[in-house]
């Protein structure tokens, strides 16, 4: 495993991390995500992402669970905080009410009196960014969190919630986007951002739901027991992937891993860690066995001639529309209330 700095933090994270958003699903057991996470600790990940809202917050638990007995100082854990956990108007958000309360309940889930990132799974129109900032320092001043990050966030919104962390005195290391061969939406705006005021990617989906392991052929014809078959498990997030057109381009990949002695899911991989403002992907499994293959991208460097390959590869199915990343969020201030 290889390791880098979060950003210009002292932070050191593994370049792979392991996140159990789909590995803690309805369908997954609990034996296998402690396998997954075994699995994780064998290949040198140190790094773990998880949130509150996954899998109903018994994701959180879960990987308590599994890293119970672990020394804590050697490990880094991040969880996010936004999405709805209750039932209540104020079970969701980023309002000071919210984090304050968000962060205890994931502490005692996971076993632990701190995380390392605490970050904000989207932007909130609703609250004042003034009072979201205010909480999160609150956080770290409390010793519940040593950095805070951000997912899915604009650069704008990126650029507007350092500048108030640097008044509060804490410290915004990540930010935490879909990033892929097929998805490039972040490098036009927020990767340029971020990488101006130090703040360091930690990127989901390197494999764009599982397309880029090669596993789904043209025609329609999916994998028993893969993603795009269970309704569980994110099946939804596949559907603009799983064309002839994307899956015929993904194939022609086949030959560019082969000719360097890697898999396709391999060779992703040490495409997404090649950027340089990304210092690590999150890797789900539903299989340790994965977890142990796909974590020996971490050490792959690529050449000129297999970037340029990809690139012509996947051509024109690739996604860069940078308002894409807008669209992930909220857009209206008031959609806590409808």
């Amino acid at each position: 495993m290889n390791f880098r700095h979060l950003g210009r933090s002292g932070l050191i994270v593994s370049r792979i991390a392991y996140g159990n958003w789909l590995t803690r699903s309805s369908s997954r057991s609990e034996e296998t995500e402690l396998a997954c996470v075994r699995a994780a600790l064998d290949a040198g990940i140190t790094t773990f992402d998880t949130a509150d809202v996954y899998a109903d917050t018994c994701a959180e638990e879960s990987l308590g669970r599994a890293l119970k007995g672990e020394r804590r100082e050697g490990l880094e854990i991040l969880t996010k905080v936004f999405a709805p956990t209750g039932p209540g108007r104020n079970d969701l958000g980023l309002s000071r009410k919210h984090i304050r309360e968000s962060i205890d309940q994931s502490l005692r889930r996971l076993g632990t009196d701190h995380v390392d990132v605490y970050q904000a799974h989207r932007f909130d129109p609703s609250t004042p960014l003034e009072e979201t900032m205010e909480a999160l320092a609150d956080v770290v001043h409390a010793g519940k969190a040593h950095y805070i990050g951000v997912s899915e966030w604009t650069a704008g919104q990126i650029r507007a919630g350092h500048a108030l962390a640097r008044e509060l005195k804490i410290s915004l290391v990540s930010n935490q986007p879909q990033y892929s061969a097929l998805w490039r939406v972040p490098e036009a705006e927020v990767m340029p951002v971020c990488e101006e005021l130090g703040i360091g990617q930690i990127v989901w989906s390197p494999l764009a739901q599982g397309v880029l392991t090669g596993k789904y052929q043209p025609g329609g014809q999916w994998p028993e027991g893969s993603r795009a078959t269970d309704s569980n498990d994110g099946s939804e997030l596949l559907a603009g992937w799983l064309t002839d057109e994307v899956l015929g381009r993904v194939a022609r990949l086949r030959p560019v891993a082969a000719d360097l002695g890697l898999t396709l899911a391999q060779l992703s991989l040490a495409w997404v860690l090649q950027h340089p403002g990304v210092c690590a992907a999150v890797l789900g499994a539903s299989r340790p066995e994965q977890i142990t293959d796909n974590a020996k991208a971490a050490g792959v460097r690529l050449d000129e001639d297999a970037l340029a390959a990809i690139d012509t590869a996947l051509g024109p199915v690739v996604a860069r529309d940078p308002a894409a990343t807008e669209e992930s969020s909220p857009a209206d201030p008031a959609w806590r209330l409808a």
